[in-house]
């Protein structure tokens, strides 16, 4: 299956992810479980045992009518920001998950806005806000998401992988 281009941008494309990346979306995850372990409720070690039919349904997913993963690869061909909405089950509102920009890549350069523009486009089609849960302790991507509209809702819960976290809940309307 070819993936779908979503966006050209100068320097970078933005699409989704087909079972054919599914190397790519691994060695993407463990990057980012690497970078910012807090950020995800996945350890590294877990991610590693994952089998290669996993990877597969995870890529795949990233193109179907459920889901979407976008993508920013450069010209060259790096893999460099990635992002997935769904609507979880027993959920009603997409949800914003796995968010991720290489380093050398966040801030202005565009590929975060680029990725999230995509992802909310997605989600509008399916509700009027996109929803996420983000680390208490992860000031920058708290700070990221506020910059770009999104407001705390007052909830929280318990980080699973660490006892004593929080996840925090924030939400960005749509429309």
């Amino acid at each position: 299956m070819e993936p779908e281009i979503l966006a050209t941008h100068d320097g970078f494309v933005v699409r989704r992810t087909v079972e054919e990346d599914w190397a790519e979306v691994r060695a993407l995850r463990l990057e980012m479980l690497d970078d910012t372990p807090l950020a995800y409720l996945e350890t590294t070690e877990h991610a590693r045992g994952r089998r290669e039919r996993d990877w597969r349904e995870r890529a795949r997913e990233g193109s179907s009518p459920e889901a979407i993963t976008a993508v920013a690869i450069t010209a060259d061909g790096r893999w460099v920001a990635s992002m997935t909405s769904k609507i979880p089950l027993g959920m009603r509102r997409p949800y914003l998950l796995g968010v991720y920009v290489a380093p050398g890549f966040r801030g202005s350069g565009g590929v975060t806005d680029a990725v999230l523009a995509e992802i909310e486009r997605w989600a509008a089609e399916r509700g009027d806000v996109l929803m996420l849960d983000v680390h208490e302790r992860n000031d920058r991507a708290r700070a990221a998401y506020r910059k770009r509209g999104w407001v705390e809702t007052g909830h929280t819960f318990p980080y699973p992988l660490a006892a004593g976290g929080l996840e925090v809940e924030m939400l960005k309307p749509l429309r």
